[in-house]
């Protein structure tokens, strides 16, 4: 039996079932395709943004680089200069309702608590780049990879989940994850109640062949009909059809139903020879009302859907697989604290509420009538401004969440700043192995006894910091999230309060 079943071997699924064997677990992962990689997911059709909190995340893995390199990415692009002094302000803010942010405006003063680091930016990638780094990193680290394996039955009792897959086969563990899309199989046979609202448009995406491409722009292209993207790939192209859903999946996808949407959206005659590739999608805007039912639990886009505007997706399933790997872990080695894997909902449920809400507000910008143009024009002046800028920026940027962890203090819950002791070692380089860490900046002897009693689970780090930003020492969970951060009076009974809450009670 194993420890944990992964339903899905996309990037949430994989990246999940590399955390969860980091942290010593048995993982099986169940994926659907036979392939690794397939032309959905290779550039343009499988284009991709990572945001700056995924580059964050993959860096404290030790994963970055890979993952810029499969992507194809500038490494000068993504992180800050080795000398750097201050956090580099941000180069790309991407857009809003296909509205594009000026990063200059963004006011990095109102940005606290970050540094330089190695992952400073987002950058453009594939499905298939970061697939197949997590897929060789899920092979390095000895986790059972089984494909053409579809997810067909799911039981559970008080013992075990019992999954059944490809061909009937049956595969017991402690702990299920749906990883398995929008379109979960684990989410409806296990009965989760998945809410929200219906869709206003069906879109399209294709790689076509045009016989006069020079009628239509590049970039994103409101019209009184709808919306197109043209992308500066050959044949890549976009549309936003505000039908109310009705079209998805509802026909077959043909070329002749492709023109005659892109004739009526872009107001052209543009004819379309050859459609090598299409499917469409919606807006429809749902997540689950829990994250856990008893021993299944859902991640991605199995516990939430929305519009792929501001390519949120994949950053939002990747913040998930982040947050329950190490939980699960603790859960299956039995020094989880008490409600531990609760806190998965906890956390993770309010920011995927809050990126359905971003997507709706940009659907709404984006649908046609008489009054779109000023409410568009309206959005744009006050995304225009510092504030509207920097507000965006910290809306879709990951790297300012802030969970609520029953503390004040305005470090608590945020990701951690990546402190820089002056022998050269980070605190991304500390988190490689996926174990909790104290940063002590003075070498304070009671802060090193109290996590004597924790050395199982968290490594402690001393020395003193390039820039400490104020703090005297600084407790991370093994997700970077700082869960207490002391100042010059260190408050020892505070330290112990948040050490118990994530890491279990001090040994005798």
């Amino acid at each position: 039996m194993h420890d944990v079943v992964v339903a899905g071997g996309g990037p949430v699924g994989l990246f999940l079932a590399t955390e969860l064997a980091l942290g010593g677990c048995s993982v099986l992962v169940l994926e659907r395709d036979e392939e690794v990689t397939s032309p959905w997911k290779e550039l343009p059709l499988g284009l991709r943004g990572l945001s700056a909190g995924s580059a964050e995340v993959f860096y404290r893995r030790g994963l970055l680089e890979a993952v810029i390199n499969a992507s194809h990415a500038d490494p000068a692009k993504v992180g800050a200069p080795a000398d750097a002094v201050d956090a580099p302000a941000p180069r790309d803010v991407s857009h809003f309702a296909g509205m594009g942010l000026d990063a200059a405006d963004i006011d990095m003063t109102a940005l606290p608590f970050r540094l330089p680091s190695p992952a400073m930016e987002g950058f453009m990638t594939s499905l298939a780049a970061v697939t197949s780094v997590l897929n060789e990193r899920a092979i390095a680290l000895g986790v059972d990879l089984r494909r053409g394996a579809p997810v067909t039955a799911v039981t559970q009792d008080d013992q075990c989940v019992t999954v059944t897959a490809g061909g009937g086969q049956e595969h017991q563990a402690r702990l299920l994850v749906g990883c398995d899309g929008g379109r979960s199989t684990v989410r409806g046979l296990a009965g989760f109640d998945f809410v929200g609202t219906e869709p206003l448009f069906t879109g399209y995406v294709a790689q076509v062949a045009f016989a006069d491409p020079g009628q239509l722009q590049l970039g994103f292209n409101p019209t009184p009909h709808g919306m197109y993207l043209r992308t500066p790939f050959e044949g890549h192209l976009g549309m936003m059809d505000f039908d109310g859903g009705t079209f998805d999946r509802s026909q077959p996808l043909t070329r002749e139903h492709l023109q005659d949407v892109l004739r009526r959206i872009t107001g052209t005659d543009v004819a379309l020879t050859e459609v090598h590739r299409a499917s469409s999608f919606t807006d429809r805007a749902m997540q689950v009302t829990t994250y856990r039912k008893g021993r299944v639990l859902l991640a991605g886009d199995a516990a939430h859907i929305h519009s792929p505007l501001g390519g949120q997706g994949l950053n939002l399933g990747v913040g998930d697989a982040a947050n329950l790997g190490w939980k699960l872990a603790s859960t299956v080695h039995g020094t989880a604290p008490e409600g531990l894997l609760d806190t998965y909902t906890n956390e993770r449920h309010p920011v995927g509420a809050a990126v359905l809400d971003w997507s709706r507000a940009q659907v709404a910008t984006m649908k046609p009538g008489p009054n779109a143009p000023a409410l568009r024009q309206l959005v744009n002046q006050l995304l225009s401004t510092t504030d509207g800028t920097t507000f965006a920026y910290r809306q879709t940027t990951g790297l300012f969440n802030r969970y609520d962890l029953n503390s004040p203090h305005p470090l608590v819950g945020t990701s951690a700043p990546d402190f820089h002791f002056e022998d050269g070692t980070r605190l991304g380089d500390l988190l490689r192995q996926g174990h909790g860490v104290l940063l002590d900046f003075r070498g304070d002897q009671a802060l090193l006894r109290a996590v004597k009693t924790r050395q199982d689970h968290i490594q402690y780090a001393t020395g003193q910091a390039r820039d400490d930003l104020g703090f005297t020492a600084v407790l991370v969970r093994p997700d970077g999230v700082v869960a207490w951060a002391g100042g010059e009076d260190l408050d020892l009974e505070a330290f112990e309060q948040a050490a118990t809450m994530w890491f279990g009670a001090p040994r005798n």
